[in-house]
């Protein structure tokens, strides 16, 4: 039953974010969340560590703040996987740590990966506008990852 209980609490955290719609996000959180414990020999550090990495989804949506729709192109959300588990996997790499270091440098990653979806939504929304006339490109949603397309007017006729 409590394992019953963690399945689907787990479930519905991964039903938000944006990260998490990237192919290898189940795999790599799934190994940063089961090595938690052998990153800190201080016991508070382990069930802060693991309720980031839980609420890692539903905490960038929260944290995004976008006044357009979270959607990204899959070339931006592959580099922002790709920086966000570069960072993840250096962390991991390391010995134990001290105390409250562990969760910090989770804290840390996790803003900078918010940062980086927010520069590349926005980023694709500029390139968009910088064409000439109704331009239309592939993007996933952050929400539900479908894939969906953003429509926009570029200015830049000459």
């Amino acid at each position: 039953m409590a394992l019953l209980l963690c399945l689907v609490s787990l479930t519905a955290a991964l039903a938000h974010g944006c990260l998490h719609c990237h192919s290898n996000f189940s795999k790599k959180f799934s190994f940063y969340r089961h090595h938690v414990n052998f990153k800190s020999w201080w016991v508070g550090d382990i069930p802060v560590s693991g309720a980031l990495l839980t609420d890692w989804n539903g905490d960038t949506m929260k944290e995004l703040h976008l006044a357009i729709p979270a959607k990204i192109t899959r070339e931006k959300l592959d580099q922002v996987a790709t920086a966000v588990y570069q960072m993840m996997d250096q962390l991991y790499q390391g010995k134990m740590y001290f105390p409250g270091y562990f969760p910090n440098e989770l804290r840390n990653i996790f803003r900078e990966q918010v940062h980086l979806i927010q520069n590349a939504i926005i980023e694709s929304r500029i390139d968009c506008q910088h064409r000439c006339g109704i331009f239309q490109y592939e993007t996933i949603s952050c929400n539900n990852c479908t894939d969906s397309h953003v429509t926009c007017f570029g200015y830049n006729c000459e």
